[in-house]
């Protein structure tokens, strides 16, 4: 297969990847072109800012027609991995967050992938514990629970809501720590081993509330995590239900055959 040379801008001019394009491949042409530029942007060799080159300049050095550029650039900027801006161009904007389904925390993970999270606290308050969220804790309804919510950032922008209730007597919870850390870090540092997780994986349509909190339009697809996680005792320490944007997040998984 040959390959051709794409490029970018950043600043001057700079290499971009290099494109494989298999015209025997049952493969879609503007499909093959945009997963090699969203591994790409995944890799790093594409930064935020970066601009790509113009529809004729791609089509002319990849040996395609304008429609079918046109076509791979539309659905990287349904992905959410660049954005078209009048007077600078096809700009990147940056890489989709991935995680994996393992007992990790977003913050910990954002910082992983090499971006900045950042902490917006909607809501912490100590409150009865409602009937729904006492059956996954395993406590009494009514009981003491702390209930934050909070707005989570990738570098700036709207990423998850994520809302979580926890035993009062467990922690103590302040803004100034749910701002600079994630939650289970400062579980972590109170001295306590969250070993597991009970999590449940789902997928809706945004709120208009959600959608203005998020930066996306009514409808746009979230994907959705429940989780209730457990400590070396196995007592119940914290329950979430969590939002991200179907755009910038995605989980995966590793199967094997049984």
């Amino acid at each position: 297969m040959p390959r051709e040379p794409a490029f970018s801008e950043r600043g001057g001019a700079v290499s971009g990847p290099d494109i494989a394009v298999d015209r025997s491949s049952p493969v879609p042409l503007y499909f093959q072109v945009a997963e090699q530029f969203a591994a790409a942007i995944q890799r790093g060799d594409l930064a935020p800012g970066d601009r790509l080159d113009s529809e004729l300049q791609l089509a002319d050095r990849l040996g395609l027609s304008r429609p079918t550029v046109r076509q791979a650039i539309q659905h990287l900027v349904d992905k959410g991995l660049i954005v078209r801006r009048r007077g600078v161009g096809t700009q990147v904007v940056r890489g989709e967050v991935r995680r994996a389904v393992e007992l990790t925390s977003l913050h910990d993970d954002l910082l992983r992938a090499g971006q900045r999270p950042s902490t917006s606290v909607l809501e912490l308050a100590t409150v009865p514990c409602p009937s729904a969220v006492a059956t996954a804790l395993d406590v009494p309804p009514g009981s003491e629970v702390w209930h934050l919510r909070r707005l989570r950032f990738s570098d700036g922008d709207p990423l998850a809501v994520m809302e979580n209730w926890l035993p009062a007597d467990l922690v103590r919870l302040s803004l100034d720590a749910l701002q600079a850390n994630g939650l289970y870090a400062i579980l972590r540092a109170g001295g306590m081993r969250i070993r597991g997780a009970h999590q449940r994986i789902g997928a809706r349509a945004a709120s208009a509330a959600e959608a203005q909190m998020l930066g996306e339009r009514r409808g746009a697809p979230l994907l959705t995590m429940t989780r209730t996680a457990y400590d070396d005792q196995g007592r119940y320490v914290e329950h979430g239900a969590h939002i991200y944007r179907g755009t910038r997040y995605s989980l995966e998984v590793t199967v094997a055959e049984r």
